[in-house]
């Protein structure tokens, strides 16, 4: 059952009108409408609301929707891909540019796929150019955009899937500027992205994960196995994270400042220190704010 599919049944479940349940989350009926009719999803912080209005999780209500998007790009865009074997452990380097989104995840076979779809642009093959340079120990990936299409026009309209190879894939550091960027199933010892994205969702996934940039980030985990660490620049991150699965704090920034939310409203928290799994804020005059959320499964 793909999300639009779930989120009409609770809502009819819990017998609640597309026009009560858009009042709760402050949204148009026609949105209502338009998400259980398949035609798109909600935003991050909807999709945060919307799974604590009917005590869920954000992985219950998007499991099998990844799948289900798959399935009908495949059908419906245009698509091109990349693929490398891989014969030992890497480092990879990938370096993407603008994209409209990322999703990132490990597979179970020994080959780096890089998938490239969109709606609109055709002839991705000729368009963009994924360029490997493998070193010994050491795998950079470039998407080179042969077109010089505007970075409007690619953020709007490129879609990319990285899928590392679960035996060799280490350390992954990832350049980027997108929208939104979707990390699931990923296990790898460490992940550096470096670049903004509007919206972070990570699911189902563990590892130390660090975020680099000078732009806001607004992050969705469903829990941390590992550390988290985010490192900003006078900019602003909000972490939702399910109050159960909630890990210590550690500020290593200069002037930057932590709060905790939950309610809507400001609260304390207060958690020992943690040197395995922990969220970590560093940089220079940045602001966390933790958003303490309903809980997940424990």
């Amino acid at each position: 059952m793909n999300f639009s599919e779930k989120l009409k049944e609770i809502r009819r479940n819990e017998g609640l009108s597309q026009e009560q349940l858009a009042e709760k989350i402050g949204v148009s009926r026609q949105a209502i409408t338009k998400w259980e009719t398949g035609k798109g999803l909600p935003d991050v912080e909807n999709m945060v609301i919307i799974a604590e209005i009917f005590k869920t999780t954000l992985d219950e209500l998007l499991r099998d929707s990844a799948a289900t998007v798959r399935q009908e790009e495949e059908k419906s865009v245009y698509s091109s891909e990349t693929i490398y074997d891989i014969d030992c452990e890497k480092h990879f380097d990938i370096n993407i540019g603008n994209a409209s989104a990322i999703i990132l995840s490990s597979g179970t076979d020994e080959k780096l796929h890089i998938r490239l779809s969109s709606d609109t642009l055709e002839n991705l093959d000729t368009m963009f150019k994924i360029k490997l340079d493998e070193k010994k120990n050491r795998l950079d990936v470039n998407c080179l955009n042969k077109n010089k299409l505007s970075r409007y026009e690619v953020e709007d309209s490129l879609k990319i899937e990285i899928l590392l190879p679960d035996q060799y894939a280490d350390h992954c550091e990832i350049g980027a500027c997108v929208k939104c960027l979707e990390i699931r199933n990923l296990h790898l010892r460490r992940l550096e992205y470096d670049g903004s994205a509007e919206q972070i969702l990570i699911l189902n996934s563990s590892g130390s994960l660090e975020f680099t940039a000078k732009t806001d980030y607004d992050i969705v985990v469903d829990q941390i196995t590992g550390r988290l660490d985010i490192n900003q620049w006078k900019a602003k991150a909000i972490v939702h994270i399910p109050e159960n699965h909630m890990v210590p704090v550690i500020n290593k920034g200069r002037k930057c400042a932590v709060y905790y939310v939950k309610d809507g409203k400001v609260a304390e928290c207060e958690k020992s220190a943690d040197d395995e799994n922990a969220i970590c804020v560093s940089g220079i005059g940045s602001e966390l704010i933790v958003d303490l959320t309903k809980n997940g499964p424990s």
